[in-house]
């Protein structure tokens, strides 16, 4: 990596396809050394198309993208020399033994044999799977494959690492491991993360910015932290018959209109200067029928409801 340079830089990378299709629309941003930073949006955002420019899979209609320094376009080679993928799909040979895949993966990288050894015993004993490698791919499940590609991706020893959708199809106790493997080899490798997700939780955990894209452009990038800190200390969802004398009530005490949303039946305030047992007393005092309240911390979901208007839809795990 040249010094001083990012690991990672996108310069308006925009991506059309056939039939003026815009995936992606003028995206930048930089992610520094040892960063994790995710791609946070729904299916079809364009997350997986922006990680196949930063990694040469993916030709740029327009813009720039730079790895360690080294233009992606012009250096496809000795970009991907210093980065690696896990995919959405399982890459893996299944008939083949874990070993058999990994050393596999060991070769066509040219890492030398006691150093490969070295690397895949202490990999697979972080990820949990010393004890499963020499039995077929096939025999494993979902998580056990994917820390195996994760692994697999590691090999090489990258300065980049390249995430997309990791979890994708896991259930909610897979995913949750993979979530403290991933931090566990960040830690000790110092390696740089880009990782796409439409979990949220998943982004807050393991990311130390996210950028929010949404129709193929970045609405908002920040810490989670600074992220839920600019939603206020407490959310109130509140159910009524009239939303609108809701929100009347909400704006005459100080709720400022960006800090109120209505959907269907359901007003949600960010509460910065009063809390939720309050302001239900002020709309019992307006005589307005609740059938419902809630008070609740501030999550991803509200800044990215705030941020799009909408709220990010994905399948339930399995």
């Amino acid at each position: 990596m040249k010094s001083g340079s990012p690991a990672v830089e996108a310069e308006n990378l925009v991506k059309t396809y056939a039939g003026d299709i815009q995936a992606v629309k003028g995206i930048s941003f930089a992610v520094e050394a040892g960063e994790a930073f995710g791609l946070l949006g729904p299916n079809g955002a364009g997350k997986t198309t922006t990680i196949g420019m930063l990694n040469s899979t993916v030709s740029p209609t327009s813009g720039r993208a730079r790895l360690g320094g080294r233009d992606v376009a012009r250096d496809p080679i000795g970009t991907r020399a210093i980065s690696s993928v896990v995919f959405q799909d399982s890459v893996v040979d299944r008939p083949l033994t874990g070993r058999q895949n990994l050393e596999l993966h060991l070769k066509l990288w040219g890492v030398r044999p006691a150093e490969g050894r070295a690397r895949l015993a202490e990999l697979t004993e972080t990820v949990g799977i010393a004890d499963l490698i020499d039995r077929p791919v096939a025999t494993y499940s979902g998580g056990e494959r994917r820390r195996m590609e994760i692994v697999r991706a590691l090999l090489s020893d990258p300065e980049v690492v390249f995430l997309d959708e990791p979890t994708v199809g896991l259930d909610t106790r897979i995913r949750h491991d993979l979530f403290d493997v991933i931090a566990t080899l960040r830690d000790r490798t110092g390696v740089t993360i880009i990782m796409t997700t439409h979990y949220l939780d998943e982004a807050e955990r393991l990311c130390d910015r996210i950028a929010v894209i949404d129709a193929g452009t970045i609405v908002a990038c920040d810490s989670p932290s600074n992220f839920l800190a600019s939603i206020g200390i407490e959310v109130l969802e509140v159910r009524a018959d009239d939303t609108q004398l809701v929100v009347d009530v909400l704006r005459s005490h100080g709720i400022a209109p960006p800090d109120i949303l209505v959907i269907g039946g359901t007003v949600t305030a960010s509460l910065r200067t009063t809390d939720g047992a309050r302001v239900l007393q002020l709309l019992a005092e307006a005589s307005i029928h609740v059938r419902s309240a809630t008070t609740r911390s501030p999550s991803l979901d509200d800044v990215y409801l705030r941020l799009t208007g909408d709220r990010i839809t994905v399948s339930s795990p399995n």
